[in-house]
């Protein structure tokens, strides 16, 4: 092969690099966490009111439970507070066993989330950490969490992420 030949060559590799890293660039933005406070991690158990199976990320929709576990947090006007936590698309979320039908509404959990930056009440569990699933209609003791419950499920890896900030 000749000089030219291989400038040509590496010139086109170059061209085909580059296409790629700007066609992946939406893709990895979209991906991002910068929404959320991710030097933040607030834990909480609550009750699934639903599950959106999203396809890009699915979301689970609860009422945060009161210490005592007794009960769920309520507004001013008697109605159940509501959060969210996105987690993984659909499809994945599948695979490690969350989906609306092994989240019914009902369902005590407990997850460790990183709070929107405008936001307490909307989370993420980002890229680690665990959900625990408590056994049907069994919370935790008063201050604990899920993953104190004898018969919990464990879903993802890494245990229940440590509050922070």
């Amino acid at each position: 092969m000749s000089r030219v030949s291989f400038r040509a060559a590496g010139a086109a590799l170059a061209g085909v690099v580059a296409a790629a890293l700007i066609a992946a660039t939406p893709a990895l933005a979209h991906h991002s966490f910068g929404s959320y406070n991710m030097t933040v991690t607030r834990v909480v158990t609550g009750v699934v009111t639903r599950v959106n199976p999203d396809a890009n990320h699915l979301q689970i929709f609860f009422a945060p439970m009161a210490e005592n576990r007794k009960n769920v947090l309520r507004d001013s006007q008697g109605n159940p507070v509501i959060w969210a936590v996105e987690m993984g698309g659909s499809a994945q979320m599948a695979r490690e066993g969350v989906s609306v039908d092994s989240f019914p509404p009902g369902t005590i959990f407990s997850v460790g989330l990183h709070p929107l930056r405008t936001s307490d009440s909307v989370g993420t569990r980002g890229m680690s950490g665990a959900i625990y699933k408590c056994p049907w209609r069994k919370p935790p003791a008063a201050g604990k969490h899920c993953d104190s419950v004898e018969g919990s499920v464990e879903i993802g890896t890494g245990g229940l992420l440590k509050p922070t900030g």
